[in-house]
């Protein structure tokens, strides 16, 4: 006999900071340090995330969107020039190359995977292309390979939108630098956070100059070395820049976290296995699906289409969730489909049937270290109860 379904007396969030003594202790220590700006754990923060993804620079800042917004100028982008990305990602990716005069082009994804279309990137290469933007999503990779065999058949760039990406590997390799230069996010509902915050990694000792300056007023000394003792305090500006900078208090939370993250990742990749057990017999729900290629996936995100089949949309669908006393999330309402875009490039639907249609259907479920295997159970079950009742079984 089927248990009723009971709703549960709490709410449970799409996602929550895994926010731990060993974190308040750290934020306390910089307080009564009186660094709580840009100083020695941001210093470490840095040197501690290029050695877990084993690049040789890492340049921490207040938010992946600006790591995006002063790595575009560091690559040397202007107006007129084509970057090739994405339609589903959040849309800092694109806002940045349209604020510096460039043209986001939009190409389809593989709508299992939902990552982008390399065959797609191949076939929308223009004289005017740059560069390519894809978007590790979900914490899973792109296919990298055919991607830097089409940057170096065209004298490409390649800047990594792996902001889902913390802990992932494609083939081995931790994502993020494959060519050029990539970013990582920190925001809260990411596999690891520093609050708001962000990352470029790299190789080029001479960019990196560039974008120590982009972040923090077009300053060639950095607070660290102007106030640090033996420091001087004076300023010399090397060319207009902005105020970017990572803060100690944001590498206090964030050192710890960096320490945690497998963990929170192995968490993650079990409460997604479990979501995929328990939903194998819900074919009115298209599951998340993993790249053939070799990888090892973080699972930022659990990601569900709700299919036609389901009897309701997806707005509705996480109406009827969230009355159940379950959080939800939407990642992402495809970029050609926002107003702005819509307006600025028409006739983009068409043309991303895929990300279109996704788009439409994508509804992300409650997944955090945090949760427990009866938090999973329990959403499986509240979405069996909607199905239940749409179908009156």
């Amino acid at each position: 006999m089927t248990t009723p379904f009971q709703r549960r007396p709490g709410f449970l969030p799409f996602s929550k900071p895994t926010i731990r003594q060993a974190e308040i202790d750290e934020v306390v220590d910089s307080l009564k340090s009186g660094w709580i700006t840009t100083g020695p754990k941001a210093q470490k923060f840095e040197e501690a995330f290029a050695a877990y993804t084993g690049f040789p620079i890492a340049l921490a800042l207040s938010s992946a969107t600006a790591g995006l917004h002063i790595g575009l100028m560091a690559l040397g982008i202007k107006p007129g020039d084509e970057v090739i990305t994405t339609p589903m990602t959040w849309v800092a990716t694109t806002n940045m190359i349209e604020v510096l005069g460039a043209k986001p082009v939009l190409v389809d994804i593989h709508p299992d995977t939902l990552q982008i279309d390399e065959a797609q990137v191949a076939a929308a290469v223009t004289p005017r292309t740059v560069g390519i933007l894809p978007v590790h999503f979900g914490g899973a990779p792109c296919h990298m390979d055919p991607l830097m065999e089409v940057a170096r058949k065209h004298g490409l760039w390649i800047f990594e939108d792996a902001a889902h990406g913390v802990g992932t590997l494609y083939k081995g390799r931790h994502v993020g630098c494959f060519d050029r230069l990539g970013v990582f996010s920190f925001h809260p509902i990411k596999n690891m956070t520093t609050a708001e915050g962000g990352v470029l990694v790299l190789r080029d000792e001479a960019m990196a100059k560039t974008l120590r300056a982009l972040r923090f007023h077009g300053l060639e000394k950095q607070a660290w070395n102007r106030y640090a003792e033996g420091g001087t305090a004076q300023v010399e500006v090397i060319m207009p820049g902005f105020k970017y900078n990572f803060m100690d208090l944001q590498a206090a939370i964030g050192l710890p976290q960096l320490a945690s993250v497998n963990d929170f990742n192995n968490r993650r990749r079990e409460l997604a296995a479990l979501y995929q057990d328990l939903f194998a017999d819900v074919p009115e729900l298209q599951l998340p699906v993993m790249p053939a290629y070799g990888h090892h996936a973080t699972w930022h995100l659990y990601p569900v289409r709700v299919k036609e089949a389901f009897g309701m949309n997806r707005d509705a669908f996480m109406t009827e969730l969230k009355a159940r006393n379950v959080g939800t999330g939407i990642h992402f309402k495809a970029v050609h489909t926002h107003p702005y875009y819509q307006q600025k490039y028409p006739g983009l639907e068409k043309v991303l049937p895929h990300a279109t249609w996704v788009s439409e259907r994508i509804c992300s479920l409650p997944l955090f270290p945090a949760m427990t295997e009866d938090d999973v159970r329990y959403v499986v079950a509240a979405v069996k109860d909607i199905l239940a009742r749409r179908t009156g079984h």
